[in-house]
């Protein structure tokens, strides 16, 4: 399989962060979880107890400061309006030290939400309706897509912020790529029909490129990737394979095959995770199942099964896969790439339901006739089963430090840190609103987080004393 260049590898690692650092020791929460979280206010691994904001939007560490970037409803570069419920989201380098980052609205039709084009639709003709993903029949527009941002670190301002993808829908998670693009998800199996206000089918993937030039760029379906509830992908950059997840409760875990290193629309193959010799497990671990418990900290070797007649007119993958002997998962949700590793977070797995943490490490022949050899390997992470520690993770990436970052999507949400050792501490609070974090990712320097509120529309930039060395 043809490789990516290393100046490509190398750039895109830095992106992704690097990840496990040793986290093999995962143990420290299994053995008093309760006051874990507590001594993490006072420990070396944390930051610190987060202190009331004045303000009354985010509390956050000593010596922390948040600033609101962006906001639903804003008039941005184009003349559009910043879109609402920002989600998943990816900051790749840009010329001059600035940051580009590329973020998903996980938008349905209805302009109240926070439409790019007006609560009337009525800056619809300000754009070119051919590069719409679905024009809705002229009528109802899907609303769903991407924004660009543009942002200066040095003075801490957005210079520019535009449209990048339109007429999508429920774009909620997706995952940076190493050729410099965002692929952005839909979460939906919407179809189109007569008695239906969409024009086409949805529940694909497409692709953001990350550029500096307003413009919207055209939405072209990754329909070989497949049609199903689609929350995040992350790609490993060594071989351009894409790993997939799905947000339903009875969800498979994928992997993209492009034919073409780094050319999605050229065509692959889909497959879904199966535990190496063990058919169709339930790795979900719920206190109702009668099936066995899914070990914590245990290395599974896997296979993979082939995923057929993908743009799924039934939606139904998940059940193609798992009668295959596919592994099932407790509603797949964020995913990232770190250290030749991939993270990813089930959101309602668990005895409890609380969450569930995966590490998938790949095979050094992945995809390939040897895979079968020395295949790739599994782990459940972390399942604290406690709310104290982690509740509902969702979007996850890796710091530049090595510590898994977890967004929770919760009424009354934290920011979690979980070091390579296993502690667990918090990074944000969520105080201004009832709402959910999403997108946190890191800037190509890690000198900034950023994050979205996503109900109330914002996007935030934190600084403060990260441990980026």
């Amino acid at each position: 399989m043809t490789q990516l260049s290393p100046t490509t590898r190398r750039d895109f690692l830095k992106l992704s962060g690097s990840a496990s650092l040793g986290f093999f020791g995962l143990m420290s929460f299994v053995t008093n979880p309760a006051s874990a979280m507590e001594r993490s206010a006072e420990s070396a691994f944390g930051y610190g107890p987060l202190l009331p904001d004045p303000k009354g939007v985010l509390n956050l560490p000593k010596g922390f400061s948040y600033q609101i970037i962006s906001r639903k409803g804003s008039t941005m570069s184009d003349g559009l309006l910043v879109p609402g419920a920002p989600d998943g989201m990816a900051a790749f380098k840009g010329a001059k030290g600035r940051t580009i980052l590329i973020r998903n609205h996980e938008m349905n039709p209805n302009p109240a939400g926070g439409g790019p084009f007006g609560l009337n639709n009525e800056l619809l003709s300000k754009v070119d309706r051919n590069k719409l993903y679905d024009y809705g029949k002229g009528v109802m527009p899907e609303l769903g897509g991407t924004t660009t941002i543009i942002y200066n670190p040095a003075t801490g301002k957005v210079e520019k912020e535009y449209l990048s993808l339109a007429g999508t829908t429920r774009n909620c998670a997706g995952g940076p790529s190493p050729w410099n693009t965002w692929i952005t998800c839909e979460e939906t199996t919407k179809k189109s029909g007569p008695d239906n206000s969409c024009e086409k089918d949805h529940g694909y993937t497409f692709e953001v490129p990350a550029t500096d030039k307003v413009q919207l760029h055209a939405a072209v379906p990754i329909k070989a990737m497949g049609r199903f509830n689609h929350e995040a992908v992350a790609v490993d950059p060594r071989t351009s394979i894409v790993y997939l997840t799905e947000d339903t409760g009875d969800s498979l875990i994928y992997r993209y095959i492009p034919q073409v290193p780094g050319k999605l629309l050229k065509g692959g193959k889909l497959q879904a995770l199966m535990i190496r010799g063990q058919k169709s497990v339930d790795t979900r671990n719920w206190a109702s199942l009668t099936t066995p418990v899914f070990p914590v900290r245990e290395l599974m070797e896997v296979e993979w099964v082939d995923i057929e007649n993908v743009e799924s007119p039934q939606d139904d993958l998940r059940y193609q896969g798992f009668d295959k002997g596919a592994a099932r998962f407790a509603r797949g949700e964020g995913m990232w790439f770190g250290n030749n590793e991939i993270f990813f977070a089930c959101t309602s797995g668990g005895k409890n339901g609380k969450g569930q943490v995966y590490r998938y490490i790949p095979s050094k022949h992945e995809g390939q006739s040897q895979e079968k050899s020395a295949p790739g390997q599994l782990e459940l992470y972390i399942e604290p089963n406690d709310e104290e520690l982690v509740k509902s993770c969702d979007n996850l990436t890796v710091a530049p430090w090595g510590d898994v970052v977890l967004c929770e999507d919760h009424p009354h949400p934290f920011v979690v840190g979980v070091t390579p050792k296993g502690e667990f501490y918090r990074l944000a609070e969520n105080v201004g609103f009832k709402s959910e974090f999403a997108g946190g990712v890191f800037s190509p320097t890690g000198e900034t987080f950023f994050v979205n509120i996503q109900g109330a529309g914002l996007t935030v930039a934190i600084t403060g004393p990260w441990k980026i060395a």
